[in-house]
């Protein structure tokens, strides 16, 4: 019941061993192949959502670019193909107006300002006529570079603008045309870029001030909740913190005007797919895990079965091994027994003749215990006789233990038997080491006897060592004495000096008693010796004990 209870939970162990270790190496391979599929899916999935951001960035520049170059077109061809004192008369500049809105709702209003700054003729909804720019930045910005775009600025309406100015050189004197773009289109072709519900676009001047509204944190001509940044060439794709919130940015100039588009999206927005992914792929990864789970429980437990099975047929080959060993001690025990029985059994029944001889020649037949003489001479010779019978069957017994002939190979005779024991050792987690000379020839012998040797010694060896030791088994081919040695060594506590003349001695033991029958070594010293060979040994108490077993070399069955 004991060793039952010990084999389960061995088996235990190896069920959960097992188990564990396929998990691992599916595992590991698993998750290392879904992670960077992942990565690499992520890394992808955010590449192209930031080249979408950029050319969304990119497109929203120059449609921006595109309106601002077409205004400054149209106005640039009106100043060109109209004098001053054509536009400076508000009824026809009124007319001019009216066509310029009809081709473009951006216009606020329009006017007409001479050299000195005078405002000398306005079509709009302020009261501007009159009025004097000659200290306006714009107004000198215009006389120097001849085309002005301007910033934000409230100006004389006291309510936030720009403009757009062309001047003319006419003859000696220069003068400028002005116009007021609508904010409120200007904004909303900036808009149109926000993407999403947390999404954003503005646009900054050079010192960092918003020239549009933002839609999240931050009011026009206030500074800007983006930090500012020097002018660059192409755009700009970045992560940053606005408003305390982590946004993927896109930056780009505008080509015209020195303003910077600044187009805002929230990552996790853009990022939902991605997100989904990851979950499918965590659901996945998850039924993949379960099913290699619920595959290596089956493996394993089918695993365990077969090696109980194995086990159990083990089992019943142990025992009938040791079924052999002992037939092999009874067969020399019955052969010696007969030998030694059948010397006195001939003197005995030599003598019986001798005296019934002497019966029948000397005249002893008066006597009146000659008929008890003649009776007992009688049962002894029939008694010898009968004690020859069974001594002949003793022989005959003995008889069927003489070897068979046929090829060994002593390298595989040894692996086979080590696995005979293999889960003994384990279990006593005892090391056995093995080397086998591959070159080592084969040989004509009785496997069956030459492995019963082995596994008597290997036996030995385990009983000896106990618990938590090394086993080594080696073979080697002598080539000048034509013999096959096998040597079986253990570290175990050794053989004292003064015992180890007696160990293939009949029914000497040096375990514990009950625990053997100090038959197995002399059965394979008997053995061997029939086969042809020899066993040696060699002991150094509390180090190593060596056996060798010597076979010798024969390749001719008929030899």
């Amino acid at each position: 019941m004991e060793n039952s209870g010990s084999y389960e939970k061995i088996h235990h162990k190896i069920h959960h061993r097992f188990v564990a270790t396929i998990l691992c190496f599916a595992l590991i391979p698993l998750f290392v192949a879904g992670f960077g599929i992942y990565y690499q899916f992520a890394d992808i999935y955010r590449a192209r959502v930031l080249e979408s951001l950029r050319t969304l960035a990119e497109n929203r520049r120059n449609a921006i670019d595109l309106f601002l170059e077409e205004r400054v077109s149209q106005l640039s061809a009106l100043v060109y193909t109209q004098s001053f004192g054509q536009l400076k008369n508000e009824e026809y500049l009124n007319r001019v107006f009216t066509l310029l809105q009809a081709r473009s709702k951006s216009y606020l209003d329009i006017g007409i300002i001479d050299h000195d700054g005078n405002h000398v003729a306005y079509v709009g909804p302020y009261q501007l006529k009159g009025l004097n720019y000659r200290n306006e930045e714009w107004f000198h910005e215009t006389m120097l570079r001849g085309t002005y775009i301007s910033d934000v600025f409230m100006g004389f309406r006291k309510f936030p603008h720009f403009i757009i100015a062309v001047m003319r050189r006419e003859g000696d004197t220069s003068w400028i045309l002005r116009v007021t773009i609508d904010t409120d289109i200007f904004d909303s072709m900036v808009k149109a870029a926000q993407v999403g519900q947390r999404g954003d676009a503005f646009v900054v001047n050079r010192q960092n001030v918003l020239q549009t509204t933002p839609r999240f944190g931050g009011e026009l001509l206030s500074v800007a909740p983006c930090p500012s940044f020097p002018r660059f060439a192409g755009t700009q794709v970045r992560e940053m913190e606005l408003d305390g919130t982590k946004s993927l940015v896109a930056l780009t100039w505008l080509k015209n005007k020195d303003w910077l588009l600044v187009i805002r999206e929230d990552p996790p927005e853009n990022l939902v797919p991605l997100f989904r992914a990851r979950f499918l792929a965590m659901i996945l990864m998850g039924a993949g895990v379960l099913v290699m789970v619920l595959g290596a429980l089956l493996v394993s437990r089918s695993m365990i079965r077969q090696l109980e099975k194995s086990e159990r047929e083990k089992a019943m080959l142990d025992a009938s091994l040791v079924q052999s060993s002992k037939m092999a001690a009874l067969g020399k025990l019955a052969a010696g027994i007969a030998h030694e029985v059948n010397n006195p059994l001939a003197v005995i029944k030599e003598k019986v003749g001798w005296i019934h001889d002497l019966l029948s020649e000397e005249d002893i037949s008066g006597s009146e215990n000659y008929k008890e003489f003649d009776d007992a001479v009688r049962k002894i010779d029939y008694h010898v006789d009968r004690a020859k019978k069974v001594t002949h069957r003793l022989l005959g017994f003995a008889r069927r233990m003489e070897p068979i002939r046929e090829q060994v190979d002593l390298n595989r005779l040894v692996s086979e038997t080590i696995d005979f024991l293999k889960n003994e050792a384990h279990y006593r987690n005892i090391e056995i080491v093995t080397h086998l000379d591959p070159g080592l020839p084969t040989t004509i012998s009785d496997s069956s006897q030459v492995q019963q040797v082995v596994l008597n010694i290997l036996n030995n060896a385990i009983d000896a060592v106990g618990k938590s030791g090394t086993i080594t088994l080696a073979t080697r081919f002598i080539e000048e004495d034509r013999e096959l040695a096998v040597t079986i060594s253990d570290n175990g506590p050794g053989i004292p000096a003064e015992l180890i003349d007696r160990i293939f001695d009949p029914f000497f033991t040096t375990k514990q008693y009950g625990m053997g029958t100090g038959l197995g070594l002399s059965i394979s010293y008997s053995i061997v010796e029939k086969l042809g060979g020899r066993i040696t040994v060699s002991s150094e108490p509390g180090q190593v004990t060596t056996f060798t077993i010597y076979l010798p070399q024969v390749n001719d069955l008929s030899v």
